[in-house]
């Protein structure tokens, strides 16, 4: 089953209404329907994309970017790196995608369909740190202009958001641009970033969030022309809620008049996870966020044709060998990891890797996000290798990692084995003592509880039994735990056999 949707059925939604690492969410609405997209990094496919006619019930539809660019330079996994906090537009009858990459600068793609074909990434601008790209096109005027942050790790310098003028064909900049809002001159403004630009009632808006990841807000800032003076506003803060942080995301208007604004909450292991908050613009024509400026846990659905509840898909059954939308690679994918068949069930090559001792290192992981609720995550293993050393299973992966799956023996027989590796850690540990699978193949269970508490459990023909301690899921530094698929064995000559996946499920417990 998928995820639960936020819809509560009577009107209302409960927030987070992505409840998973939909992480630095921008959204659009063309005609009746509402469009997001999020940070993916090194996953492949990036630029995730996801469909909704009502705000709250989401399904992802596709993804924008088939292979990151420059491509050697991602073809082993850069879990922090890649897309970072892309801007979603619609202009001249097509979608837009523009972000920063901040090891090699602002790139962006677009198509006539959401569902493509979209073009392969175009460099806008080359150079270090530049991050957050928003473009703004002016329809009045028919000028084009682009707003982006820095990354203090690669350029030296933050809390500063740099205009320039651009070529209305979205190709290239037109000038070296201008710092036009330095938040070092703001008092208790720090960390500056992740701007969207808008024009409204004529008005420059940028909605930029500040205050770093876990304990930021949301500010908005106005003037009468692109390049400044910025008036500042902090619209949208904690205040007495758990809602940690709520800042960075889109602003998007209905048809209806409505205006609406997402962003995310960091919640640790779980990502960034997305929330609605309803918004108008107060009697001094700024902008009101969530109830007076903080945010709301329950809240009427947008005046909008009612829907179906839905989430993005989790479960797969692999048909044909081909796995579902939600599903990312790692790292750039190569040739021959998974093939296609006839039947039902996802087919991974033994990938051979001097790698073999750490998850974290490995391209040919298949991924998808840790649900934010709690959940159990179950799939069945057939071990199809004779290599000794061969190996394949199912991961919780972060800075800290843990699967449990099956491995080829020396002498010939398959044992289920669990490991895990501390944060840090250079090499992986047993978690739990080997077991015999006499028939080379399991069922194999993850149960994430509160706080991404994971605990392992297997059946290899005696019937269902737990397996080592409690593992705590954890993130990278930007990116949410993964559940994961792998197969691999380590170096020699040859292929090395595969492994087999079927009916992958998630069945949640939230209530």
């Amino acid at each position: 089953m998928a995820l639960p949707s936020a819809d509560l059925g009577d009107g209302t939604y409960r927030n987070p209404v992505l409840d998973a690492d939909w992480s630095d969410p921008d959204l659009l609405c063309v005609g009746d329907d509402f469009y997001l997209t999020a940070s993916s990094f090194g996953r492949v496919p990036g630029l995730p994309l996801l469909h909704s006619r009502d705000l709250v019930n989401w399904t992802l539809v596709g993804h924008a970017l088939q292979l990151l660019e420059p491509a050697g330079d991602f073809r082993k996994p850069r879990h922090d790196c890649g897309v970072w906090a892309p801007s979603l537009r619609y202009h001249d009858d097509r979608f837009w995608i523009f972000w920063g990459d901040p090891d090699h600068g602002i790139f962006q793609v677009n198509a006539p369909e959401i569902r493509g074909p979209w073009t392969r990434p175009h460099l806008v601008e080359e150079g270090k740190g530049l991050i957050d790209a928003c473009p703004l096109w002016n329809e009045e005027t028919g000028e084009a202009y682009l707003v982006h942050a820095w990354a203090k790790s690669r350029a030296g310098v933050k809390n500063r958001l740099t205009g320039h003028r651009m070529r209305p064909d979205g190709t290239g900049l037109l000038d070296q641009g201008k710092v036009i809002i330095d938040a070092d001159r703001i008092p208790g403004w720090f960390t500056l970033e992740g701007p969207k630009a808008y024009r409204h009632d004529g008005w420059f808006w940028i909605f930029a969030p500040a205050g770093g990841v876990v304990t930021g807000w949301q500010g908005a800032f106005r003037s009468r022309g692109f390049f400044g003076p910025y008036e500042e506003r902090v619209v949208l803060e904690q205040g007495d809620t758990e809602v940690n942080g709520p800042h960075q995301g889109g602003w998007v208007r209905t048809k209806a008049g409505e205006d609406w604004f997402a962003h995310f909450q960091q919640r640790g292991p779980y990502g960034r996870v997305v929330h609605l908050q309803p918004m108008r613009w107060g009697d001094d024509s700024w902008p009101v966020l969530g109830d007076k400026g903080v945010p709301v846990a329950v809240h009427r659905k947008p005046r909008l044709p009612a829907q179906p509840p839905s989430a993005p898909a989790t479960d797969d059954d692999f048909p044909g060998g081909r796995f579902g939308r939600q599903w990312q690679w790692t790292a750039n994918r190569q040739d021959g990891w998974a093939t296609q068949h006839s039947a039902d069930g996802l087919r991974l090559s033994c990938v051979r890797t001097v790698d073999a001792h750490d998850l974290r290192r490995l391209p040919n992981v298949l991924t998808q996000r840790l649900p934010g609720t709690p959940a159990t995550v179950e799939v069945e293993l057939r071990l199809d290798s004779e290599e000794p050393g061969a190996r394949a299973g199912l991961a919780v992966l972060g800075d800290a990692f843990s699967w449990i799956g099956l491995q080829r023996e020396a002498d010939g027989s398959v044992r289920l084995v669990h490991r895990f590796a501390e944060s840090g850690a250079e090499r992986e540990r047993d978690a739990a003592h080997p077991r015999e699978a006499p028939e080379g193949r399991a069922r194999l269970w993850i149960e994430s509880g509160a706080g991404a508490r994971c605990r392992f459990s297997y059946d290899v023909g005696g019937g269902r039994q737990p397996s080592g301690q409690v593992f705590a899921a954890t993130p990278w530094r930007w990116v949410g735990a993964l559940l994961g698929l792998f197969a691999l064995a380590p170096v020699g000559g040859g292929p090395a056999g595969a492994a087999s996946f079927t009916q992958f499920r998630i069945t949640s417990s939230f209530r």
